[in-house]
């Protein structure tokens, strides 16, 4: 196996385990999928263009992010492997994007142009569904889940389940990104971390 159809197969994996879908239905949503490789620090969308992409974290790091008026980085996702990362927003309803997307890692994705994903969903019943339960498991449920451990849980408990949900990802991501991310500033991070070495 090469590693090109790794990743397609990983990419395949992460399809099915949102909804069960068959090879013919499979086939026909990757049909326009390519791989591509970024560096680090490598931008995948700009601020100001219109998102025409929806991008497979295969390995590697994405982060999603805004400067504010103060220059302060807002992040608003950071996506790791098996993540699917896009600013959908933006390509439908075809408008400016807000948000730069931007490699923290050398990362590879699996690139699916978002038109033509969309027109392979409209012709599918079964791509369909897929698209309904991605849409339900990722903006109601997960968006959800976040916006209620932000009202109800504190920063310590909220930092531990990022940490169990991507083991790692502490040595692997700037600690102002995560700090960002959990909506807490990079001091109070670090008292954190040294609470829990205690």
């Amino acid at each position: 196996m090469t590693e090109t159809e790794k990743y397609l197969a990983d990419f395949k994996t992460a399809v099915t385990s949102v909804y069960p879908i068959s090879d013919k239905a499979f086939d026909l949503l990757a049909e326009t999928a390519y791989v591509q490789q970024f560096k680090k620090n490598e931008v995948l969308l700009k601020e100001g263009r219109i998102a025409n992409d929806i991008f497979f974290v295969c390995k590697g790091a994405l982060n999603s992010y805004f400067i504010d008026e103060k220059g302060a980085i807002r992040n608003k996702w950071i996506y790791l492997e098996r993540d699917f990362a896009s600013t959908r927003f933006s390509a439908i309803i075809k408008t400016p994007n807000d948000f730069k997307l931007q490699a923290i890692e050398n990362t590879t994705v699996v690139c699916m142009p978002y038109h033509q994903t969309r027109a392979a969903i409209n012709q599918n019943d079964e791509l369909k569904n897929l698209y309904i339960a991605y849409l339900e498991k990722k903006w109601i449920v997960i968006n959800e889940e976040r916006e209620i451990s932000l009202l109800t849980e504190s920063a310590t408990t909220r930092y531990l389940k990022l940490l169990a949900a991507h083991p790692g990802i502490d040595s692997r991501i700037p600690l102002q990104y995560i700090a960002s991310l959990l909506s807490i500033t990079p001091t109070q991070l670090s008292r954190i971390r040294k609470g829990l070495t205690k």
